[in-house]
């Protein structure tokens, strides 16, 4: 069957030989006849309009069914069923954005790393294990008060790191500290207990 397609007329006339099987092989990809009636034609309207990129010599029957396949796939991929989405069904889909969470974690273990390895550990204690202050400071075998302070400088130490700027407190003067810890021990006198 094969034709000299250097020609208008050879291309065509095995261009009409190949349709019982375009159709065919339509048929079993669709499983509809009006479905694979219109890749056909869909098929032949692109290879008559693309007839000079086929070169003579190669498989006219490949690239047919390769342009069938093509558009069987294009109609499938357009033709997915949708659901509309809507309110609750569309909050519980959807969630903050995964890589800012995966940024803020890395930069918390570079910070975290920068503090000393007793800062790290009352932190630890503290924060994670949940511990008191007088527990970690029987674990770990020093002064509560060196436990406070570690665990209070840790934490400004991550701020520092995490935001670039000094905790509030430390931006205020000690008059300043201490005129708002009077003002919140007076209001924890002052206010009637539930």
């Amino acid at each position: 069957m094969t034709q000299d397609l250097s020609s208008s007329s050879g291309f065509d006339s095995e261009l009409l030989a190949l349709l019982p099987r375009l159709r065919g092989y339509a048929f079993a990809l669709a499983g509809d006849r009006d479905r694979a009636d219109d890749l056909v034609q869909g098929t032949v309207l692109n290879a008559l309009s693309w007839r000079s990129t086929f070169k003579p010599g190669t498989n006219l029957g490949a690239w047919l069914f390769r342009i069938l396949r093509n558009l069987h796939i294009d109609g499938f991929r357009r033709q997915r069923p949708t659901v509309p989405l809507e309110g609750d069904v569309l909050a519980r889909l959807s969630g903050p954005p995964a890589q800012d969470d995966a940024v803020l974690a890395f930069e918390f273990q570079k910070a975290f790393r920068q503090l000393t390895s007793q800062q790290r550990e009352a932190l630890v204690l503290s924060v994670i294990d949940g511990l008191n202050y007088d527990e970690i400071a029987a674990r770990t075998g020093v002064a509560v008060g060196t436990v406070k302070s570690r665990v209070s400088r840790a934490r400004d130490r991550l701020y520092l790191l995490m935001t670039g700027e000094m905790p509030e407190s430390h931006t205020q003067s000690a008059t300043e500290r201490r005129a708002r810890r009077r003002a919140a021990d007076r209001d924890a006198i002052e206010t009637p207990a539930p």
